[in-house]
């Protein structure tokens, strides 16, 4: 295991501000399902953000999906705004290989065709296969291809980190 401490709320706040920092009118934001949802209807309430944020999931775009299957439909894609002409601020808590990123831009461009894509994301630790790269990102980190960073959410909404040694 590793000693790698990371303060999930310190670095939400450090979020919110660089997501402030990204706002433009016509702006929604769209968390990816499951930790970049949580983060996203935080940071909708906290920004004092009219209407809903959006969710959106990668599971029938993904390049794994043969491999990982349909998951459980609790992480449908929910966008209760226009895509078309919308400026669109994605919004997760670990990028890795970019992988997601790619499969969730598929899903969007399936419901219309945005003005813009940004992503702001809680961690980035690297390690991309794929040329994307985040608008913001509140911390970046270098980790073992074995381990797993995750965003886990308390019952009071804090949010914190779990690290796991994948085999």
């Amino acid at each position: 295991m590793s000693s790698l401490s990371l303060d999930a709320e310190a670095l939400y706040v450090e979020l919110r501000q660089g997501v402030k920092s990204l706002l433009k009118p016509e702006l929604s934001l769209v968390g990816i399902w499951s930790g970049g949802a949580w983060l996203a209807e935080r940071l909708q309430v906290d920004l004092g953000l009219a209407g809903e944020h959006g969710v959106i999931s990668s599971t029938l775009h993904r390049d794994d999906f043969g491999a990982r299957g349909l998951a459980s439909t609790a992480d449908a894609t929910h966008l209760p705004f226009a895509i078309d002409g919308r400026h669109i601020l994605l919004i997760d808590d670990v990028l890795y290989t970019g992988r997601t990123i790619r499969a969730v831009i598929n899903e969007l461009f399936d419901f219309g065709r945005p003005a813009s894509v940004q992503l702001a994301v809680l961690v980035d630790r690297g390690g991309r296969e794929l040329p994307i790269q985040p608008a913001f990102a509140a911390a970046r980190v270098t980790l073992p291809a074995a381990q797993r960073l995750s965003l886990a959410r308390t019952d009071g909404s804090a949010f914190t980190f779990t690290l796991q040694e994948e085999h």
